[in-house]
């Protein structure tokens, strides 16, 4: 056997090697954000143990940021990056152990299946190829990365483009929530279909901005939660600033020029095995009607997607105790309108599941696909 070797030099590569001496006993730490202290993401390949049975353990997976989430987890793997498997995973309370025997010389490990850089120019480019898009660079990451947006709509339609409805969808503000870039791959593939007639009547009736990577910086460097400020884009939405986290003020400024009549936040859960939604019925301009376009939205979506469900979430919040700071209390608030949170599991749909693959990047674009159908029922 050649020696064992850990790799992070590429897109999103993270972890830290303690010990590599043993393959059955590979000991490792999940490594913190690259200028905060938030750890959960791991990305890295093992290079020289094929046919060779491995145990890697992560010796600080209880003083990660979401220690729960690692309860009824499996770590993904894949031998050509494009096929990701789950592998056999425990977690005692303290350690996080996962077991494989390579079948070739690399083999990739991750906390979920990735979205690369390089995936979403493939993302940006093949949807600009459309004549219904239309793509904007809002600004400039911390690190000097576009700040990519997609504008989509059916420039023929009948519809005056005054009268269109303006429909904002944002993704990955968490970075290591990969599955989110993945649902907006699967969304813009469906809307972006003329044979689709569900897609067709959305882009007669609306203008959809869609920000598939609102982190660039944070995803490229290989963080769970921040950017390369450290700043968490998810708590900087009431007085964004250029210097801390601009991805969110270029967004954010573009919202206030278009206006916003319905807004999709896409995020990733590490602790609840399950597809839902998170609304705005904490903030002060929550209002009847949007109580019942919320559940005009969730009712449809839940009648044509089994993968989707709104009956284990986060609770409701309390009248007045939203958190401003929020991307969908803010958005909400600020413009009158439906905004949610949209959170998937890095986990598994415990009411579908998979053990092979667990939720993945292609169940994840399915959900997005999916979303038009309540879309429409909103619209």
């Amino acid at each position: 056997m050649t020696a064992l070797h850990i790799s992070t030099a590429f897109d999103s590569g993270s972890v830290e090697v303690l010990s590599l001496e043993d393959p059955r006993n590979i000991r490792l730490h999940v490594r913190q954000d690259s200028a905060a202290d938030f750890a959960q993401w791991f990305h890295f390949s093992l290079q020289g143990a094929a046919g060779v049975p491995v145990v890697l353990k992560f010796l600080n997976a209880a003083q990660c940021a979401y220690p729960k989430g690692w309860d009824g987890y499996s770590v993904v793997a894949s031998h050509d990056r494009q096929n990701w498997f789950r592998i056999d995973t425990d977690y005692d309370g303290q350690v996080l152990t996962a077991r494989t025997t390579p079948e070739t010389q690399c083999i990739y490990f991750a906390y979920f299946e990735p979205y690369s850089w390089e995936q979403h120019l493939d993302l940006l480019g093949s949807a600009s190829a459309s004549p219904h898009v239309t793509q904007e660079c809002l600004g400039l990451s911390g690190q000097g990365r576009d700040m990519a947006m997609l504008r989509v709509t059916d420039a023929t339609s009948a519809t005056p483009l005054a009268e269109k409805k303006n429909i904002w969808v944002i993704a990955r503000q968490h970075p290591g929530e990969s599955m989110a870039e993945w649902f907006v791959e699967g969304l813009l593939e469906r809307l972006l279909d003329g044979s689709d007639s569900v897609a067709r009547s959305l882009l007669q009736h609306c203008v959809f901005h869609v920000v598939p990577n609102m982190n660039p910086d944070g995803a490229v460097l290989g963080n769970l939660r921040t950017n390369a400020a450290g700043a968490n884009l998810n708590r900087e939405w009431m007085d964004a600033t250029p210097e801390r986290a601009p991805e969110v003020f270029v967004v954010r400024r573009k919202m206030l020029d278009t206006g916003v009549d319905l807004c999709l936040d896409v995020h990733g859960d590490e602790g609840l095995p399950y597809n839902f939604v998170v609304g705005s019925e904490g903030t002060v301009g929550y209002s009847p009607r949007i109580a019942e376009l919320e559940s005009r939205f969730k009712t449809a979506w839940a009648s044509s997607c089994p993968d989707f469900q709104d009956e284990v979430n986060y609770g409701s919040c309390a009248p007045g105790a939203a958190n401003p700071t929020l991307a969908t209390n803010w958005i909400a608030q600020q413009f009158g309108c439906l905004a949610f949170t949209i959170e998937m599991p890095f986990k598994d749909n415990a009411n579908l599941p998979d053990p092979a693959v667990g939720w993945n990047g292609e169940r994840s674009r399915q959900l997005g696909a999916s979303v038009l159908q309540a879309l429409w029922a909103t619209i």
